[in-house]
């Protein structure tokens, strides 16, 4: 029997400000089926990104049934999905940061915060020396065993993106959902991210990665979502997706498209 799909949408609409921002999505994504979802900005994917983290719900569908499944499973508590579905967000950084306002909250600190549910350790808590080991565990994974000591205030933006990927991968979900991950990354810290994103990709985590950057797009991906005005407007591999006349539709100006070394590079006619 097949494995579930990491989560089904079936007709998802979501309806804000009197507005349709996402109409009738439906999409699916299954295990090792590594997936872009591509779209310029008001295109919906935040809208998508907040369905996929139970932040919005979709509208009941006609015919009863469920317009989200993760796993198989319609009905979810949060954070036992987040054992399975792991997420790296801009949102998720803001949140560190305030914490770390608040008080020192180094790299162990954060990866192990991910068992308690919380950002940072505080006196209330227990941390075993399992979770420990297992956080250990997760930033060796992503090179960055090395920031473990080192306070989040005092770490570049691409040390922290590592750390919070490391913090998400503790639990060993099954799924990662990256949210325009590079933002705020200058070309090595960029290229660094992005090739630990690939090193997971090829160990067997299936990446979910929502992006306006055409460069973003590593080899690994294999499906590529189009998305533009709350609708899906292509959804197959790469090579008939990110073609002049596909992403040109999906951005609404005129684009060139080259490819060098499996990545596509994309400019302004």
């Amino acid at each position: 029997m097949s494995a579930a799909p990491i989560f089904e949408l079936v007709d998802a609409t979501v309806v804000r400000g009197g507005a349709r921002v996402l109409d009738r999505v439906s999409l699916t994504v299954r295990p090792q089926e590594h997936t872009v979802i591509l779209g310029a900005n008001g295109a919906g994917k935040s809208s998508l990104i907040r369905v996929l983290t139970l932040e919005d719900h979709p509208l009941a569908t006609g015919n009863g049934a469920p317009p989200l499944r993760f796993f198989g499973r319609a009905r979810w508590d949060l954070f036992e999905l987040r054992r399975h579905f792991g997420i790296v967000s801009p949102d998720l950084d803001a949140t560190f940061a305030a914490s770390s306002r608040r008080g020192r909250v180094a790299g162990l600190e954060a990866v192990v915060s991910a068992f308690l549910a919380s950002h940072g350790i505080f006196a209330h808590q227990t941390v075993t020396e399992v979770m420990w080991h297992r956080a250990r565990a997760a930033l060796a994974r992503v090179d960055a065993l090395a920031l473990a000591d080192k306070p989040l205030t005092m770490m570049s933006a691409g040390e922290k993106r590592r750390v919070l990927i490391a913090r998400a991968l503790v639990t060993e979900p099954k799924a990662l959902l990256l949210d325009e991950p590079t933002t705020g990354l200058d070309l090595v810290a960029r290229h660094q991210f992005m090739q630990s994103v690939r090193r997971l990709a090829r160990e067997g985590t299936t990446i979910v990665l929502v992006t306006h950057q055409v460069g973003e797009i590593i080899p690994e991906m294999r499906r590529v979502v189009l998305l533009k005005h709350g609708h899906v407007v292509h959804n197959g591999g790469p090579e008939t997706a990110l073609t002049p006349e596909q992403l040109s539709e999906t951005f609404g100006a005129p684009l060139a498209v080259q490819r060098d070394d499996d990545y596509y590079h994309v400019r302004v006619r």
